[in-house]
């Protein structure tokens, strides 16, 4: 008879480096002392907030915390001290981490820990950007209102050999200015220039500052195949419009019934078109 394995709920935070292969190629010797010295640092504030290192292996590093909000603030200070410590780096040859930060469940095999708990924080790692922090949804739920920093709603993510799950943004610093949401895979947009969301919403910061009702309206929206999403926002503005410039003459349902046409047929399309993508790879 087997025992039965141990369980425990944990934060698991999975952080590994950007483009470490590249640096490796560049210069060997300097790349591995770079990385020895961002882990000491990041060991050190993984223990301030009383947490531990799991595992370390090439240039990835697994830890856990009890407390959900020391994960985050951690995750927080490490991406500041490896930003400070490498200001004065040329960009080719900056150390940046990615990290993703998880709320669940794992299994316990001495200092090790397994299972989809695991897997989560390292997907939602892989999500996120250089120099960034990606966390999950339960996680979030347990921080929003606990730290003085805002987050991008990313909506629900596929993810490889785990069920989509749904994630946020930390709302790091970047320069002189917040990053803003943008879908994954695309580039933030240039300095300098208005991101969609800071057009809708001047000024506005992250998650927190959002009202219940548009926090669960943008939620939904983001949920929705992009083009589908883009056309009920417009069907919206024009059917405001009529109402509110002509309302004893009703127009707007002619432009509507196109855009919402033309937006589903995109739509269909671009899924037909997905599997020839995936297998080209």
């Amino acid at each position: 008879m087997t025992d039965k394995p141990k369980r425990r709920l944990t934060t698991v935070l999975c952080a590994d480096v950007q483009g470490y292969s590249r640096l490796m190629e560049a210069d060997e010797a300097g790349t591995l002392a770079e990385l020895q010295r961002q882990r000491t640092a990041m060991t050190r504030l993984v223990e301030r907030h009383d947490g531990r290192i799991v595992n370390t292996w090439g240039d990835a590093v697994i830890a856990e915390f009890a407390s959900v909000v020391e994960a985050v603030q951690c995750a927080i200070e490490t991406q500041q001290e490896v930003s400070s410590a490498q200001a004065d780096a040329s960009p080719e040859r900056r150390m940046r981490f990615r990290i993703g930060i998880n709320l669940g469940d794992v299994m316990i095999d001495g200092a090790d820990i397994y299972g989809d708990g695991v897997n989560i924080a390292a997907r939602l790692q892989e999500l996120a950007e250089p120099g960034g922090i990606v966390i999950s949804g339960p996680v979030y739920d347990q921080v929003r209102n606990k730290l003085s920093v805002g987050f991008d709603f990313l909506g629900q993510q596929q993810m490889k050999n785990v069920a989509p799950v749904t994630s946020y943004r930390v709302a790091m610093i970047d320069g002189d200015r917040p990053r803003v949401s943008v879908p994954i895979g695309e580039s933030l947009p240039p300095r300098g220039t208005a991101s969609p969301a800071e057009l809708a919403a001047p000024g506005l910061r992250g998650e927190q500052q959002l009202p219940g009702w548009l926090h669960f309206l943008r939620e939904q929206l983001a949920n929705l195949p992009r083009p589908i999403a883009a056309a009920l926002i417009a069907s919206g503005f024009l059917i405001l419009i009529n109402l509110f410039s002509n309302p004893s003459r009703i127009w707007f349902h002619w432009p509507v019934t196109a855009i919402l046409f033309v937006a589903i047929m995109r739509t269909v399309l671009r899924r037909d078109r997905e599997p020839d993508k995936k297998d080209d790879r």
